[in-house]
């Protein structure tokens, strides 16, 4: 039988390590600690430090960025496991230079960043710019939904944290009155008195959460959206949004990137608690041309086209896009649908099967303006000229005669006990040229072009992959709570990706 020698993983040993050594160029850790130490302007930072006749000296914010930023790199938000890194892990040891900073150190150095970390950002930006790396030709914009340090069971509008507080203490009302009466009565057995804890904790619970709500109502103001209407927020972070994504549903915020089509490097990182990107459109652009600004490149940046989906497409964006005279190409929801290629895209997807009855399983005479239902029940006109998200449509709507004991309910309405009647609408075609936004009309006509198209389709392979990478290296979810703070991180995670743009295309000194 063959031998071999024998090894341990979990092995010591006690050796002389050179630092430097250990960060190989061409590797990300190497290219973080170039960077930090030649390109960027770390004077910034003297200001939160006032020890220069007494106190003890800080770290270096060098040694904390480097720390920080390599963390993130390979996915670690959490500041203990860094403080652990700096501890173990050799690489982390090597960019610390073996000072081993607290995980509060490191936690308040993220948590208090605010401006600095702007300037570091855009620091990074300039050294893509002179290497290179940005063609400053096309730009796309776009938002990653990502949840943060805040649970969306304690969301809601104040009429729902009203309702959930009542709710609360009619039950605490209901579990006290039952003690009382038990009280009453007899001695309670073993059993009851297992459960008599039970509940006196179910209790405690109650009125802590009841309370919770209380004080929200009373401290925070109700949020408004942008048509005045009341919005969800939530109490343990106010400025998050409740957001819609492919995941379900989650508490968070948007992370919104601005990305070149040269080397997809991040020209513009924000992050927002808004549960719709409408508003978002014009401070990315005043983002960008911020940073190329400062970079003395004012007129690229102005002269560049950018690309967004339809979540950026509003009435009020165009019109500022417009005025600035920006060369944008801003979709809308119906793009594909007016795209002649796409015309037999419905013809290649597998037949549903629907629980429900759809409109064509409704019989339905244009010419003679009469609807039957596949209960074969004639259906009442209630619109011939009906205006549904800009098509046109002719709605038919049963009565309580004809859809309130009819056998085939469950397949026609998604809720019988609570719907009276079916409706149901069909449509003829768009109305587009009527409606009230013009700049909306201007960008259709615009992006409907054969030019306008082909620039358009490389805006999910400009911006899509920037995401990807982010979420690969393991940065899924924000782990602080505010706007500020969780844009901070953001703008973070944005910078270990230019760093990684810099390190695989950039030429940094050996």
């Amino acid at each position: 039988m063959a031998r071999y020698r024998h090894y341990d993983p979990q092995q010591t040993k006690m050796i002389a390590v050179s630092y430097g050594r250990q960060l190989l160029p061409g590797t990300f850790e190497h290219a973080l600690s170039y960077l930090i130490d030649n390109e960027i302007d770390l004077g910034r930072f003297a200001a939160r430090f006032k020890n220069d006749e007494a106190g003890a000296p800080a770290y270096d914010p060098a040694v904390l960025l480097k720390v920080v930023l390599f963390a993130y790199s390979r996915g670690i938000t959490s500041s203990r496991t860094m403080a652990r890194a700096c501890v173990e892990n050799v690489l982390f040891i090597a960019l610390a230079c073996d000072q081993q900073p607290h995980f509060t150190t490191l936690a308040h150095f993220v948590a208090t960043l605010g401006q600095e970390v702007e300037a570091v950002f855009r620091d990074v930006l300039m050294v893509c710019n002179t290497q290179g790396l940005i063609g400053k030709n096309t730009f796309a914009i776009d938002g990653c939904k990502l949840p943060s340090n805040a649970s969306k069971e304690w969301s809601g509008t104040s009429a729902d944290f009203e309702r959930k507080a009542a709710k609360m203490e009619r039950a605490v009302a209901h579990l006290v009155k039952a003690h009382a009466e038990q009280d009453a009565s007899e001695a309670l057995d073993p059993d009851q008195d297992k459960q008599r804890e039970h509940e006196e904790r179910t209790i405690a619970t109650l009125r802590k959460n009841a309370g919770k709500l209380r004080t929200a109502l009373a401290t925070t103001t109700e949020r408004l959206g942008a048509k005045g209407t009341p919005i969800k927020r939530n109490i343990t972070d106010p400025e998050s949004a409740t957001l819609k994504s492919s995941r379900g549903v989650l508490q968070g915020y948007i992370g919104v990137a601005v990305v070149d089509d040269e080397h997809q490097v991040v020209v513009e990182a924000q992050a927002h608690g808004t549960p719709q990107e409408h508003d978002l459109l014009k401070p990315m652009i005043d983002g960008v041309h911020g940073h190329f600004a400062a970079m003395g490149e004012g007129d690229a940046a102005q002269a560049a086209a950018y690309l967004a989906d339809a979540g950026y497409n509003s009435e009020r964006g165009l019109k500022a896009l417009a005025a600035d005279g920006i060369d944008g190409y801003i979709a809308d929801g119906q793009m594909r649908k007016r795209d002649p290629r796409y015309a037999d895209a419905s013809a290649h997807k597998p037949a549903s099967k629907a629980k429900f009855f759809q409109p064509k399983d409704f019989s339905f005479d244009r010419e003679q303006g009469t609807c039957v239902c596949p209960a074969e029940q004639a259906l009442k006109l209630n619109s011939a000229n009906a205006i549904i998200n800009g098509r046109k449509a002719t709605v038919f709507k049963g009565t309580d005669a004809t859809c309130g004991a009819c056998p085939l309910r469950s397949q026609c309405l998604r809720k019988p006990n609570v719907t009276a009647v079916r409706q149901v609408a069909f449509f003829e075609g768009s109305v587009a040229s009527k409606l009230p936004n013009p700049h909306c009309r201007a960008m259709r006509e615009k992006i409907d072009r054969p030019e306008g198209r082909a620039i358009y389709a490389n805006r999910m392979g400009l911006i899509e992959p920037v995401f990807g990478h982010t979420q690969q290296r393991g940065l899924r979810r924000f782990t602080l709570r505010g706007q500020a703070k969780v844009d901070t991180q953001w703008k973070l995670f944005c910078i270990v990706h230019n760093v990684a743009k810099l390190q695989l295309y950039g030429k940094l000194a050996a």
